[in-house]
């Protein structure tokens, strides 16, 4: 049986699977009138600059829990959540990378050449880590992917495969507990929204690597809607 639940999450990565340089920054100093300023030289910019623009820092509150039971939850989902987001964000990046090309392949035979080798490749690096994820965790990861490439896992078997393979895998998911078919709506589920502050955690504490969601996601807009909720 539980190597149905590993035949659909490989499904799920082969359908997904199948620069940036930080620039070093020179302070001048330029005398204008008796006043001394500071501006900023970017390699690769010729116009000074009083400030440097820096990525926006998130300021997260101390994690608040109604009791021990609560605390321990959100303990688990963050094990399992840190686990399987990095299937979830090679699953991004492939998928870009295959779509792209396979806009430059026009046969029809080489595109399904191409697609198989990459499946080749994600049944070999991954089969042996998959089998260990557990029904949640491959429920996780469902979200995850929906979260990273902005379509369902189902969607993503209807577009590359067909669509009664999809149905096929989407009901033998669902003899695990598993849905295909679902979102990740963090304003709407709890769940969601406790896995989106796991991820910006992680990330701000360079646990795990920040990759963009598909869509925007305001993580202090999220914390006001739940922290309204709850009052």
């Amino acid at each position: 049986m539980k190597t149905n639940i590993v035949n659909i999450l490989l499904l799920f990565l082969i359908i997904s699977i199948s620069a940036s340089a930080q620039n070093d920054k020179e302070r001048v100093t330029i005398k204008n009138d008796s006043t001394e300023t500071f501006y900023y030289m970017v390699e690769g910019d010729s116009i000074p600059r009083e400030f440097i623009n820096l990525e926006e820092v998130v300021l997260l509150n101390k994690l608040k829990f109604n009791n021990k039971k609560d605390r321990i939850r959100y303990l688990i989902l963050r094990r399992k959540t840190r686990k399987v987001y990095p299937y979830a964000k090679l699953a991004a990046e492939r998928l870009i990378t295959m779509t792209e090309r396979l806009k430059t392949i026009e046969k029809k035979s080489l595109r399904r050449k191409y697609t198989k080798r990459i499946q080749k490749y994600i049944e070999g690096e991954f089969s042996e880590k998959l089998k260990k994820l557990t029904r949640t965790e491959g429920q996780i990861l469902v979200k995850l992917i929906h979260r990273q490439t902005g379509r369902t896992a189902f969607e993503l078997v209807k577009e590359l495969r067909t669509g009664w393979r999809a149905f096929w895998y989407n009901s033998t998911a669902k003899l695990f507990d598993i849905s295909i078919k679902e979102e990740y709506k963090p304003f709407d589920e709890k769940e969601d929204y406790l896995i989106e502050d796991i991820l910006e955690r992680s990330f701000q504490a360079e646990i795990l690597e920040r990759q963009a969601p598909a869509f925007p996601i305001n993580y202090l807009d999220l914390s006001s809607h739940w922290s309204n909720k709850t009052e």
